[in-house]
């Protein structure tokens, strides 16, 4: 079974457009920091390698190799039944001029 808060050698990262959490080494730029990135295969936006995820066509944001240290997965939520709040069963909220905002 993984452990989900273990950080791991960028090697064995999934290559699969899974995203995962990496630590993205200190440079010249700035401190060491933690980015949601995922493997991408070459497209017309650009080669492939490492994008953040918050990479959008005509602004995708690449890491080469050696800029990233290690990876984790992502955490997973537990979704289990005793883990949801219950359902609101208390009187509706009056909606106000007829507008649901």
């Amino acid at each position: 079974m993984d452990e989900p808060d273990r950080w791991r050698h960028m090697s064995s990262a999934p290559r699969d457009g899974s995203r995962i959490l990496v630590t993205v080494r200190p440079s010249e730029q700035g401190p060491a920091e933690v980015d949601l990135a995922y493997w991408s295969r070459a497209d017309q936006f650009g080669s492939e390698g490492w994008r953040a995820s918050d990479s959008s066509p005509g602004r995708v944001v690449e890491y080469a190799e050696p800029e990233l240290k290690c990876w984790m997965p992502l955490p997973t939520a537990n979704l289990g039944k005793g883990s949801l709040p219950s359902p609101w069963d208390e009187d509706d909220v009056p909606l106000l001029d007829g507008s649901g905002i």
